[in-house]
This record gives C-alpha cells, sequence and structure tokens, in this order.
C-alpha cells in the first residue's frame, strides 16, 4: 500500500505499488533524489532513454552538471535543430534524472549505467518513478496486466484520475497517457505501435541493485525490500529477485546476508555514499 498524497498517493488505490511504507518515505527521501506530489515531466514528454543514453555516452562518469548541460547545448549531442529545443530537452532530462552528481540518486544511476548496457531501460524507468509521480501513479496499471493482454488507456486514464483529480482536462489526460504508455514500452514493459501489449521484462542484477537501493531509501528494509514496488515493477516474484540479489553479491555490487530469518544486502555504499563506489 503507498502513502499519502503528498507522497506517493491515496491510499487503497486497487493498483498501487507498495513504493512506500503506509506511513509515507522517510524524510531523507526527498535530498536522496526522489520527487513527491500530483505533477510531472510526463505532462510534456516521456522517459526519453535514448536521448538518455546519447547524453551519457558523450560525457563522463566523473562530469559535473555543467558538463553535461555542455555536451546538450554546446556538443548538441542530441542533435536538436535549435537553441530552445535543446534547452527544453535539458530541463525535461534534468527533471527525470537529475543530471547531477550532486544528487544521490542521479550519482548511483550514472555509475550503474556503464555496467550492464541491457539494463539501461530498467535503470532509467527506476529513476523516472523515482522523480515523476506521475509515472509513479501508472505503475500499478502496466504491472498488474496479465503477459500478452492489451493495454487500455482507459484503464490508465481512470487509475490517474484517481490520482491527480479534477486537475487535467480530459486533452492533457489524454496526453499524459500517450506519454506513459511510450515511457512503458522504452523500458519494455509493453510492445506494439498503434496497439500495445504487456510483455515480461526479463530484470538484470544492476537494475535489481538499483530498486535495492531506491527501495531502502524509500523505508523499506530486508525482507520487505523483496517485494516493494521498486522491484515488483521489474517483473520480479521475491524469489527472482533474491535469486537476482545473489548474482549482485557475485558481481561485487552488494553483500547480501542471512541473519536468521534476517536479511542484509549490503546496500550502504550506494544509498549513504552515493557513487563512491
Amino acid at each position: 500500500m503507498v502513502a499519502s498524497s503528498l507522497k506517493g498517493g491515496p491510499a487503497g488505490q486497487v493498483d498501487a505499488l507498495p513504493f512506500f511504507p503506509v506511513e509515507g518515505p522517510p524524510d531523507g527521501a526527498e535530498q536522496w533524489g526522489m520527487r513527491f506530489g500530483d505533477r510531472g515531466t510526463h505532462t510534456s514528454r516521456t522517459l526519453m532513454v535514448a536521448d538518455l543514453e546519447h547524453v551519457l555516452s558523450a560525457v563522463g562518469p566523473g562530469s559535473t552538471r555543467a558538463g553535461y548541460l555542455a555536451a546538450i547545448f554546446e556538443g548538441n549531442c542530441l542533435q536538436k535543430a535549435t537553441t530552445a529545443t535543446r534547452k527544453l530537452s535539458a530541463q525535461r532530462l534534468r527533471e527525470v534524472y537529475g543530471l547531477d552528481p550532486r544528487v544521490p540518486l542521479f550519482r548511483v544511476l550514472r555509475t550503474l549505467w556503464d555496467r550492464d548496457e541491457q539494463a539501461r531501460p530498467q535503470l532509467a524507468l527506476l529513476a523516472g518513478l523515482a522523480r515523476d509521480p506521475l509515472l509513479r501513479y501508472s505503475a500499478g496499471s502496466i504491472v498488474s496486466l496479465e503477459p500478452g493482454s492489451e493495454f487500455q488507456r482507459t484503464d490508465l486514464s481512470h487509475a490517474l484520475e484517481a490520482q491527480v483529480g479534477e486537475r487535467m482536462n480530459d486533452a492533457v489526460l489524454a496526453k499524459v497517457v500517450r506519454n506513459l504508455a511510450s515511457s512503458w514500452a522504452q523500458s519494455g514493459h509493453l510492445k506494439g505501435r498503434t496497439f500495445k501489449f504487456r510483455q515480461v521484462v526479463v530484470a538484470r542484477p544492476v537494475a535489481l541493485v538499483f530498486g535495492l537501493c531506491l527501495g531502502q531509501v524509500g523505508g523499506f528494509l530486508g525482507q520487505d525490500l523483496l517485494s516493494c514496488g521498486w522491484v515488483r515493477v521489474l517483473d520480479c516474484s521475491p524469489a527472482t529477485a533474491r535469486s537476482l540479489a545473489v548474482e549482485a553479491t557475485r558481481l561485487g555490487l552488494i553483500a547480501l546476508r542471512e541473519v536468521g530469518s534476517a536479511l542484509d544486502f549490503g546496500l550502504e555504499r550506494w544509498v549513504e555514499q552515493g557513487a563512491g563506489a
């Protein structure tokens, strides 16, 4: 069950994923880079995974915020024709991902990004979920779809209306739904153009590590991390997530430890030190 409307949406939402405990996220979640409320980038753009790839390919991991912006404006790594379109793209990318090493969430994303190319759409999705409440509100409607079933825009519209009330008129709501559908296609959860169908994503260990970090920052610990929304959105059951955690430990990304019935994933180097790993 999610937290209050200010920090995750009203409790009792049928399709809601548990991104936060019932008491809401800890105070430090916003400082770590998460964003809350009833507004988001999906009113105008999608996850822009391809644009993010271009920027992170053009700029090294040790870059500053100014370096990312220079790659967009001066290097034109996104191949935009005008300064205005470059500015808008930079603004939207910063909203969704931060593009600033002073934001812990982005530091972790940037470090994990180069560990596994196949995990990148999943990493982008997780970052987007953390920083765009509209995307987060849509997650339950997508994840709950049976594999192979057709995505229905009306179902997602109703889910969003339950979260944001009458703030969006019909035209804006329709645009948000289109953008959200595109983002879920970019992450691999939907496929198709005119008609989209649910497909199961194959979670990567690197993505699981990011999901576990977000879960811990969001207020979950131990065994509860295996069933939180940040992990479930990767189409992982708790058993699958645990297997991936074992693989992530083998890769040296985390240090899974079991003490009795308690689990410790050894996430401190990520959660507390960001990209200092």
